[in-house]
């Protein structure tokens, strides 16, 4: 069946796609995360250093911000559970036959760049396809706990190749963390064509993409007259700081712990994070939206939710790197991570809230995966030039308080693309 309609006019579908979608996130996450696990037995293998270990975590985000202004449109305009499916399908294959690549020749980071870059392009299309999808299919009252609920699925996925993907790395090498990621997207992608998706809208789908996709008059967003708006930009620059403070971490925080505290159990730091992370990132939607079923403005509680995932989450950071202590140091991560998931009920609704009728390209215009390009591979280049970690975590606090305090100041949750006039693209 598809989506025709809202999601909540018809509850069976819609419990079956949010849960759906959250596995589907899960393992978007569980693909993306199974190099930053594997990056310190792959550089001992490789001979990188620091700054080559960063092309490879960082090249990620090339690919990823080539397709996602197509995901986007594409989502807009054909559905974005469509979007999500076919890029599920090439995402999942890629990541399973990436030990495979590294075999091909002896230039091992030319060959790991290359499957990185290829795997953002595949990815790219996900996040701003399911923006697409719940901005048209899930009520205003309920929208943040239901972004929040699929949002999950990253610390889902981070938590589930941090679990297993420490044990396969311990026991048969870091090539079997990506069969295993990549063997569970495409299961996924065989439930969702069998039960919840008919062949008959696939091959439409396809064949629309085979035409290309003209952009009728009447769907022409006015893109000029929303970036003349505070909120807009406020939208912009904030969620370009969650995004590059989280990309840091997520890329990072493997390889701090394995080199600070190299007798430790991988399977703990690699855990106890996204274990706190997913009742965190509940919390946060449910807060959200009671708060304003409550009667609060939504623009009070979205900087609330900043607040907590933007200034609260980069004092622990900070933490981070003024501890010797290994116990002090998960703790503060996990915190830290927790508290980051704060931003799916804030900054990543609030732009739905702004501009819902082409959320998904709006979403994607944002660039998201630039912050992950430049943070990243900072990030490993000012480890490798001053070799204190301390600097990462000053890094991640600066950067998340830019974000902060613009959206503190500019923020608004007010609709921005109903204009009677519609501008080109």
């Amino acid at each position: 069946t598809t989506l025709t309609a809202t999601f909540q006019d018809r509850q069976p579908e819609c419990q079956a796609w949010t849960g759906t979608l959250l596995l589907g996130t899960c393992l978007l996450y569980c693909a993306r995360s199974s190099m930053p696990i594997c990056t310190v037995s792959m550089s001992q293998d490789f001979g990188w250093n620091k700054k080559e270990a960063g092309i490879v975590l960082s090249s990620f985000f090339w690919g990823y911000c080539l397709t996602q202004v197509v995901g986007g449109h594409l989502g807009d305009r054909i559905g974005g559970e469509k979007v999500i499916l076919l890029s599920a399908s090439a995402w999942g294959s890629i990541t399973a036959v990436t030990p495979l690549l590294a075999q091909l020749s002896s230039a091992h980071l030319a060959f790991m760049t290359f499957s990185r870059i290829l795997m953002g392009l595949l990815q790219g299309v996900y996040f701003p396809a399911l923006t697409s999808l719940l901005s048209q299919k899930v009520r205003d009252s309920e929208r943040a706990f239901t972004y929040s609920t699929v949002g999950a699925g990253s610390q889902f996925g981070t938590l589930l190749t941090g679990a297993v993907g420490s044990l396969l790395l311990e026991w048969y090498g870091w090539q079997s963390v990506f069969y295993f990621s990549g063997g569970l997207t495409l299961l996924w992608v065989w439930y969702v064509y069998r039960y919840l998706l008919s062949g008959k809208d696939l091959v439409l789908a396809l064949g629309v993409l085979a035409q290309g996709l003209p952009v009728s008059r009447h769907s022409r967003v006015p893109w000029r007259r929303l970036f003349r708006k505070p909120a807009v930009w406020a939208a912009v620059i904030s969620q370009l700081s969650a995004a590059c403070s989280f990309f840091v971490l997520i890329s990072w925080l493997p390889t701090f712990f394995k080199e600070t505290f190299p007798d430790a159990k991988g399977w703990i730091f690699n855990v106890v994070p996204w274990l706190v992370a997913i009742p965190a990132s509940l919390f946060s939607g449910f807060l959200s939206d009671h708060l304003i079923n409550q009667g609060y403005r939504a623009i009070t509680v979205r900087k609330l939710m900043q607040g907590m995932g933007l200034g609260l989450s980069s004092v622990f950071a900070l933490c981070l790197g003024h501890t010797s202590s290994f116990c002090e140091s998960v703790v503060f991560a996990s915190a830290s991570i927790g508290l980051q998931t704060f931003n799916h009920s804030g900054i990543s609704v609030n732009i739905q809230d702004l501009a819902p009728s082409c959320a998904g390209f709006l979403f994607a215009r944002l660039g998201l995966s630039w912050a992950g390009v430049v943070g990243v591979c900072l990030g490993g280049y000012l480890i490798e030039t001053t070799g204190s970690w301390t600097c990462l975590f000053n890094l991640v606090a600066i950067i998340s308080n830019l974000g902060l305090c613009t959206f503190l100041v500019f923020g608004q949750a007010q609709r921005v693309d109903l204009s009677s006039t519609h501008e080109d693209l």
